[in-house]
């Protein structure tokens, strides 16, 4: 006896086999044919065999598949609206006329449709006729008569089909001259509709034509030109027999500018990367600056390969319009371990930078809102009471200033005695990262799993964030001799390479961007780089990194009217152009005592913050001279000074206040501060001029706020690890 088997396995079609029982012999039989094995996806009898096969096309459009695109098209098409009511508004007059216009046509075409009617021309023929036979036949009588009849129904005829049309056109009148005003505006808009409607002719329209004034263009055709002209695709016999690029979406209006997303054709050995670095040939043949056109790679993640590009073309400049105020300008408090709101691209997006176990390097040329720009990560800082600042600022002027609340250490000027308080801070940076690090290898992994800083273990040992920011770091440089500024880059160095793990987050910033002021050594090691405008292609690699422009992020490309506009890298394939936030000094000096009231509860007031006998004054209810307390923050590294020296570093403070006195005003309002000098000749470095010792300036302040701010600062910490 045999059993017989079949069916598919695994997907694939089996032959039948034959089952003997142990008891019976099998039957000789030809061998079996094994037929070709089938995919069960390709099997004639799948009845869904095309559609398995088919590709995970997408089925929305592509101005549907995302919720930033819907919300921008809708913009878009809003603004559309509103451009053609305003245009067709302001024509509305032009259009009332030429309605009436119109009107007097199809009237006048209704008169001449409605004669024949009218005057009874369907009775002509019978009477013309009736006419004739007369002529032919005058003693016929009979006609005679019948002409007589035909005349008579004739006249008859138009009496009444006149004087039903004049009925009815006197009762509309009646009618219209006695409706209400608004039932008046339709009956006349009834009348004069199908009038107008009949007045008009083939090449007649009664609005006109409106086209608003895209200031870009962009099709496939004009994309696949630009990139034929760049020398990225190949020619053909005709524009249309060579290679073309695939259009994965788009090209279709995004908000203020075209998107599109296409693929380089194979075989043509064009990358991605090739088309990043002609940006300026297709924004030339575009029509449009370079500035507008912003390009990069689609990376695998995000379902792309080497050759396809993610472009958008503005209609305009998009980073000229009024800076965004920042938000945090308005928080109470901020944690540093969110990302720190930044500035928006030119597509309108936020951008927020994180900055927890980051370093960062700010660089470009003066005056184009560098610092701005810095400060708004420090800024983050002070708003959470568990981030320490460090500041050195090598111009010493006012846009530090307001860190005297609040910085454990600072540095303001380039002077020798700030030099030497700068690299003093430092050496005192190095050994608080050695201690930290000393701290949490101790640390059972229960408590620190990664051996870096968490929020329990910050709170529990007194282990704030350590915030270093430095600006005008090239003034440092150029102030020393190359042995110091090699130690001072190898710290800083340090700082940023090691530092994270314990805490510490790196902000330096330089104005002169080259070799001697942007180390290479220290700029290799930074994560994340951001540079105004600059002069070239080498300049913008040197902050942003070698091979960065070629890339797209390229800040040559920005011109003097992008001030607060920066180039942001912040990976090694991740940059943006970003329009920064706004936040004015005195914002960030509000700030800056926003940060102090969040500390003073925790203790977290130290460092040279607990002698700023300015904020004591403002919480014992009392007021200090500003002179007195502006002399003293820039005596703050110098025991003593030259009263000349002392004026020029009041005058760099602040130049609006002490721009226009001499030292005559100077001695005059220190002495009406209360300042009495010991001495007025103060001998510095073997010259013996007239000036200020610090003392004697402490010895104006009273010695309860003196010793208020001093009592701010707590001991420092003895907790060990358990």
């Amino acid at each position: 006896m045999t059993e017989t088997l079949a069916g598919p396995v695994n997907g694939h079609a089996v032959t039948k086999l034959n089952l003997l029982k142990p008891a019976e012999e099998a039957p000789a039989a030809p061998a079996p044919v094994v037929p070709e094995v089938v995919e069960a996806v390709d099997r004639p009898d799948n009845p869904l065999a095309d559609w398995l096969t088919v590709p995970d096309a997408p089925v929305l459009p592509a101005w549907a598949r995302s919720k930033a695109s819907i919300l921008a098209n809708v913009q878009a098409f809003g603004r559309l609206t509103w451009w053609h009511t305003r245009y067709h508004g302001l024509r509305a007059p032009k259009y009332l006329v030429k309605t009436v216009l119109l009107a007097a046509r199809g009237f006048y075409r209704a008169t001449v449709g409605m004669w024949p009617t009218l005057s009874a021309q369907d009775h002509t023929a019978a009477i013309r006729a009736l006419r004739a036979q007369c002529k032919a036949r005058p003693e016929d009588v009979e006609l005679g008569v019948r002409l007589q009849l035909a005349h008579a129904a004739r006249t008859e005829t138009r009496r009444w089909r006149f004087g039903a049309a004049a009925v009815g056109v006197a009762a509309a009148a009646t009618g219209l001259m006695l409706a209400d005003p608004l039932l008046q505006t339709g009956m006349t808009t009834a009348m004069v509709t199908p009038l107008a409607y009949l007045g008009r002719g083939k090449e007649t329209h009664l609005l006109d034509h409106g086209v608003p004034p895209i200031k870009v263009d962009m099709s496939a055709q004009q994309l696949n030109d630009a990139l034929r002209a760049a020398g990225l695709l190949k020619s053909g016999k005709g524009d249309e027999d060579g290679p073309r690029v695939s259009c994965v979406m788009g090209p279709v209006r995004d908000g203020r500018g075209w998107a599109v997303i296409f693929d380089m054709p194979r075989g043509g050995g064009k990358t991605a990367s090739d088309v990043l670095a002609k940006r300026e040939v297709i924004a030339q043949e575009l029509g449009v600056d370079e500035i507008q056109v912003i390009a990069s790679r689609v990376r695998a993640a995000k379902g792309g390969n080497a050759g396809r590009v993610s472009m958008w073309v503005a209609d305009d400049d998009p980073y000229l319009a009024e800076p965004t105020p920042s938000p945090l300008a308005k928080l109470e408090r901020f944690s540093i371990w969110e990302p720190v709101p930044f500035g928006q691209d030119a597509r309108g997006n936020r951008i927020a930078v994180p900055v927890v176990w980051q370093s960062m390097f700010f660089g470009g040329l003066p005056r184009r809102g560098k610092t701005f720009t810095q400060r708004l990560m420090t800024a983050a800082g002070l708003l959470d009471p568990w981030v320490r600042h460090y500041v050195a600022d090598f111009k010493g002027g006012q846009d530090w200033m307001g860190m005297r609340h609040v910085a454990h250490r600072l540095v303001l000027g380039a002077e020798d005695d700030a030099i030497a308080a700068f690299i003093a801070m430092l050496k005192e940076l190095l050994a608080e990262m050695e201690r930290r690090f000393t701290l949490l290898r101790g640390l059972p992994t229960s408590i620190c799993p990664e051996g870096k800083l968490t929020p329990a273990i910050i709170e529990k040992y007194k282990l704030p964030f350590i915030f270093i920011t430095v600006d005008e770091l090239q003034e440092c440089f150029l102030a020393v001799d190359d042995k110091v500024r090699e130690e001072i880059v190898d710290d800083l160095g340090r700082l940023a390479r090691r530092g994270p793990a314990a805490g510490f987050i790196s902000n330096y910033a330089s104005q002169r961007p080259d070799a001697k002021s942007v180390p290479t050594k220290l700029r290799e090691i930074i994560t994340i780089r951001c540079c105004t405008q600059v002069t070239d292609k080498t300049s913008s690699d040197m902050v942003l990194g070698s091979g960065k422009a070629a890339m797209g992020a390229d800040a040559s490309l920005l011109s003097e009217d992008h001030k607060g506009v920066t180039v942001l890298v912040t990976g090694p394939a991740s940059h943006a152009t970003v329009k920064n936030d706004l936040l004015t000094t005195a914002e960030f000096n509000a700030l800056c005592l926003k940060g102090r009231a969040l500390r003073e509860p925790l203790g977290q007031i130290t460092g040279d913050a607990s002698g700023d006998v300015a904020a004591a004054a403002g919480l014992a209810g009392l007021t200090i001279d500003p002179v007195l307390s502006d002399a003293l923050d820039v005596m703050r590294h110098s025991d003593r000074m030259h009263s000349v020296d002392l004026l020029a570093r009041l005058v760099n403070a602040d130049e609006d206040r002490y721009g226009d006195w001499d030292l005559d005003k100077l001695a005059a309002e220190l002495d009406s501060a209360g300042v009495k000098r010991t001495t007025k000749q103060i001998n510095i470095k073997g010259k013996n001029l007239a000036g200020y010792r610090r003392a004697d300036l402490e010895a104006a302040v009273p010695e309860e706020l003196l010793l208020a701010a001093r009592a701010v600062e707590p001991p420092p910490s003895t907790e060990t690890p358990n």
